[in-house]
């Protein structure tokens, strides 16, 4: 089988904070060979980079919005989660492309 590469979306309100935790997965995913391209924006962005993911990981800050955003991604072949607040607040890259890697299913 070929190791697809991924590509994710990070979303919190301004695309600033998961600016820094899409590096930290970048750099995570680069020491164990994953092909990832990890891009972070805000949430109103979602539309326009929606055909362009399979994974989209939502900042802890906006979990009160998943039920929306999996109804926005519905019907697309995208992988929704919130990142959860300890990997997040630290910018825990490895525990970061380890929920990715665990919604491969």
């Amino acid at each position: 089988m070929v190791n697809m590469a991924k590509n994710i979306l990070l979303i919190c309100g301004s695309g600033a904070s998961s600016g820094f935790m899409a590096a930290s997965i970048r750099k995570a995913a680069k020491k164990r060979g994953e092909e990832v391209t990890v891009k972070a924006a805000s949430e109103s962005q979602l539309d326009e980079r929606i055909n362009e993911i399979n994974y989209l990981l939502i900042g802890p800050h906006l979990s009160y919005m998943l039920d929306e955003l999996k109804l926005q991604t519905k019907g697309k072949d995208v992988k929704v989660a919130v990142i959860p607040q300890t990997t997040y607040g630290t910018l825990n890259g490895d525990k970061a492309l380890d929920l990715i890697l665990s919604m491969e299913g």
